[in-house]
């Protein structure tokens, strides 16, 4: 597989995309006010413990209080047995159970980050702490080696966990990441010490300072994608910035020298991800539409409960039969769809809508070629097999916003919902508020304010309903131009002294109904 990673730097935030065979698979953004949480480790303080929401709050100092679920609290310690005494976690038989912990207001507790806050809800926590290094994760409070499931030579395998058994003390546990493979003791031994030393650094913060408090933060973004992505199979990685470029080289030359060459300083005047055709790519991703190649398309609703996709046919003229020709659309659709959740960060539960088949055979094709796809996915992923109504259910883990949240914000006239209400229905509105303010007042003149496209629509094409609407009041209206207004609002001001009166009317009303 040919794979690139391109880091773009500009005043308001850093980009990474990643291409995998010339396709845009991954896009990270750091906004340069807001650095991403995953990795921070908090000494925080237990503001409550839920048993019936089976969760705990932690003041990690953050503005919401961190959710920690108590199947995520991974030191024995905390884990009460019925009978009072600690129960092993090997022991519990699945996360579902309903778990006792020891855990008391007040009580200062290690916690890390491991989903970013989001939508009013705080960030999600572990007591699990892992420090990431580029060739292992030292996983403190714990008795295990892990080694990467993507090394398969067993002899590796064995020469790997010897030097892990003989570096570990105590009780630490480490995972051999995949990148591991390969490398001298040395370099493994280096990442080790650098590791324990960091570890060391978070408990005398931690000892120094009252909780709650930040001990530990993880790299930026752009600098925790060189760490975790970029393995042997990486062609290129392109970088915009001399900050970034020389910090990544410094990086390389501790941990892999051998990779040097494929860092580039990219130093034309046009910028990165238009010169490389990124630019145009994320810019389709704000669209629900994605056409493909086929001249089907997709379309990708983000709801508040779920994320749905539809398959649709489009523009596809088949030659072969509908059975055939719907197999060969939700081939395609399965592999693109793997691509688009990648590339959104889409998470949550998510439900494909593919074109209906009547064969359970090719449901079954359907199926199995979504899951290879997704096996390129290093978010967590489960898949249920096809229904007989064409829906395919599945969730995806959600570490951080999607891209649609990162680079967009809530229309203020719409607010989320992407439509607006028509020129007729705000009519009816004003009509309403009309004769409610003048069932309480006697005011003979006011001045209606409105968006100038509404205001030209009102005093030309309508007029004979803005006379209607005085006639009936027995008031006289003054249309105004206001750019500042949204489309689907108004403003009522009294002529003699200017006064708003809009929101007096809107109150009464939202006050009796």
């Amino acid at each position: 597989m040919h794979k690139e990673i391109f880091i773009n730097e500009s005043m308001g935030e850093t980009r990474i995309a990643i291409q995998e065979d010339g396709q845009l698979v991954e896009v990270y953004i750091e906004k340069q006010d807001n650095h991403r949480m995953v990795g921070n480790v908090y000494k925080g303080k237990v503001e409550n413990v839920l048993p019936g929401m089976q969760a705990a709050f932690v003041d990690v100092g953050y503005e919401l209080n961190a959710f920690l679920p108590f199947s995520e609290i991974g030191s024995d310690e905390f884990i009460i047995e019925e009978n009072g005494n600690k129960k092993n976690r090997n022991n519990r038989n699945n996360k579902y159970d309903n778990i006792e912990v020891d855990l008391k207001k007040d009580q200062e507790i290690y916690v890390q980050v491991i989903k970013e806050p989001f939508a009013g809800k705080g960030p999600r926590v572990t007591t699990e702490v892992a420090l990431p290094g580029r060739l292992l994760v030292l996983v403190p409070n714990a008795n295990y080696i892990g080694i990467s499931k993507k090394i398969w030579d067993k002899y590796e395998r064995r020469r790997l966990k010897k030097i892990a058994q003989r570096l570990r003390e105590g009780n630490i546990g480490v995972i051999i990441r995949t990148v591991a493979e390969g490398k001298s003791e040395e370099h493994i031994e280096n990442d080790f010490n650098q590791l324990i030393n960091n570890w060391n650094k978070i408990e005398n913060k931690a000892d120094r300072e009252e909780a709650p408090v930040l001990v530990y933060e993880d790299l930026e973004t752009a600098s925790s994608v060189v760490r975790d992505l970029l393995t042997p199979d990486v062609e290129k990685i392109i970088i915009d910035s001399k900050r970034i470029y020389k910090k990544t080289q410094r990086y390389l030359e501790d941990i892999s020298p051998s990779l040097l060459d494929r860092l580039e300083l990219y130093k034309l005047k046009s910028p990165l991800f238009e010169s490389f055709g990124i630019e145009s790519e994320i810019e389709k991703v704000m669209r629900p539409k994605v056409w493909l190649k086929s001249g089907a398309y997709l379309i990708i609703e983000k709801t508040e409960a779920m994320v749905v996709v539809d398959v649709n046919s489009g523009r596809f003229v088949g030659k072969k039969l509908h059975e055939e020709n719907s197999l060969k659309i939700n081939l395609e659709a399965a592999r693109e769809v793997a691509r688009q959740l990648r590339l959104r960060d889409l998470s949550g539960l998510i439900v494909i809508d593919f074109i209906d088949m009547k064969q359970d055979e090719n449901r079954k094709k359907i199926y199995h070629e979504l899951r290879k796809e997704l096996r390129k996915d290093r978010a967590k992923v489960a898949v249920a097999p096809i229904t007989e109504f064409g829906l395919l259910e599945m969730t995806r883990q959600r570490i951080r916003v999607s891209l649609l949240d990162s680079m967009s914000e809530e229309c203020p006239s719409c607010h989320g919902s992407g439509r607006i209400i028509s020129q007729e229905t705000l009519i009816t509105r004003i009509d309403h508020w009309l004769r409610r303010y003048k069932s309480k007042h006697r005011s003979l003149r006011l001045r209606l304010q409105l968006h100038p496209q509404n205001a030209d629509y009102l005093s030309g094409e309508k007029k004979h309903v803005l006379r209607g609407l005085m006639w009936q009041n027995f008031v006289h209206l003054k249309i105004e131009e206001n750019v500042e207004l949204p489309q689907d609002e108004f403003r009522f001001l009294r002529t003699k002294d200017g006064e708003d009166v809009t929101d007096e009317m809107n109150l009464e009303k939202d006050n009796t109904g």
